[in-house]
């Protein structure tokens, strides 16, 4: 039997570590409802939970009591509430119209709340009504496991033909158009409505997709807003929000687009190098910080995501570590951790070498993971089975031990 075996080419600097900072480990679960339990993520190696209370609407305030309840059921299982991901925006908040400052009041509330409990990680995003858009979440990979895909020409179908947005033909060149009917005039009845369903998946960690009508009402309300605009209602935002984290010792995550450019017409400011620059200079404060995800930056071939980590430096809050696999122009997916686009390797001995010169542990969690066999039997997340976390953060783990070895060395 022949095993085959990657073997990765780690930089030794000449400069030697000699107090080596490491990433904290930690996996996101959804909660108590989770059919992945705190039992199996302490099993996996884990030390520390990101979560959140994804039972409160948005926009509502997180009590004290709410979150001091969560974080009780995390330390029974021998575990921490490391990080929050996420507390989310409200939309009033992205567009500034109706409530949005009371939202904005209400979400130093929970800021507040989150610090008296100890909880001073907190990730967000800014993204208009679709957190994460993938068109196959069954993609199968040679030994079988399943991963997370986009494909343009299945999205451009479905945007034009099966959802029918309005004017969203003008978005697609005649070219993208007619091979976007070609592929799905391939597709059968089932395979549309599975389409359908993969591309209007709520929120992470639920089950409930959008309908057809609810997402063009949603749309409807940006209509008038570009990236500008958004951009703008970001900045405002984060004028209000960051000085009151700061004054708590927080840490606010932005995390980047997903995928990194517009979907549905919708506008995007967190896709790109500028664009972090643009939100991080905008509010100089240190509690205006980025959630560091190589998935979500690495699907757009145009970030250098080593370039990032020296640009950010003690601005990066927060890591996610994925990797993805461009297939064409058209096309990418989810990859094993250590085998994607991205050089892993080199964007972890960066973060050890950033860890140490601002001696901050990041917390970092392993991100879509493979759908294996043993995990078909319970109803994982797209992304969130037990067993392909497992193993990205094994991966991973080892990896940063053996670059931490040779810069100590």
């Amino acid at each position: 039997m022949c095993l085959k075996f990657k073997v990765f080419k780690i930089k030794v600097l000449k400069n030697k570590v000699s107090i080596m900072i490491k990433m904290q480990q930690t996996m996101r679960w959804f909660g108590p409802q989770d059919n992945v339990t705190l039992r199996d993520i302490k099993q996996a190696g884990a030390i520390g939970i990101v979560t959140a209370l994804h039972q409160i609407p948005v926009g509502e305030i997180w009590s004290i009591e709410d979150i001091k309840e969560r974080q009780q059921i995390i330390r029974e299982a021998g575990l921490e509430w490391s990080v929050v991901e996420s507390l989310p925006v409200h939309e009033e908040i992205k567009r500034a119209t109706g409530a949005y400052l009371q939202y904005i009041e209400n979400y130093k509330i929970s800021l507040k709340n989150l610090a008296d409990c100890g909880i001073k990680i907190i990730t967000y995003n800014f993204m208009p009504i679709l957190d994460w858009v993938r068109t196959n979440h069954n993609f199968i990979n040679e030994d079988g496991s399943k991963a997370l895909l986009y494909n343009q020409l299945a999205f451009a179908y479905f945007d034009v033909f099966l959802l029918k947005r309005p004017n969203a033909e003008n978005d697609y060149s005649e070219e993208e158009k007619a091979n976007a009917l070609e592929f799905g005039n391939k597709l059968s009845e089932e395979e549309k409505a599975l389409l359908f369903k993969n591309v209007l998946l709520g929120l992470p960690g639920s089950k409930i997709n959008f309908t057809a009508e609810q997402i063009l009402s949603l749309l409807d309300n940006y209509a008038e807003i570009d990236n500008t605009k958004l951009r703008e209602n970001l900045i405002y935002f984060l004028s209000e929000v960051a000085p009151v984290a700061e004054e708590l010792g927080s840490k606010l995550a932005i995390h980047p687009d997903d995928p990194p450019f517009s979907v549905l017409g919708l506008p995007r400011i967190v896709s790109t190098e500028k664009d972090i620059k643009t939100i991080l200079e905008a509010v100089p404060l240190n509690a205006n910080g980025l959630c560091y995800c190589t998935g979500s930056l690495g699907a757009d071939p145009k970030n250098n995501l080593e370039k990032i980590i020296d640009d950010c430096g003690d601005r990066i809050h927060f890591l996610h570590l994925r990797n993805t696999f461009r297939e064409s122009e058209n096309i990418f997916r989810e990859s094993a951790h250590l085998e994607g686009d991205t050089k892993m390797e080199v964007i972890i001995e960066k973060l050890l070498l950033l860890m140490n010169k601002t001696k901050v542990s990041l917390p970092m969690r392993p991100d879509h993971g493979f759908l294996h066999d043993v995990d078909e039997k319970t109803e994982a997340y797209p992304g969130y089975s037990l067993v392909g976390r497992l193993k990205g953060l094994a991966e991973l783990r080892g990896l940063e031990m053996g670059i931490a070895y040779k810069l100590k060395n």
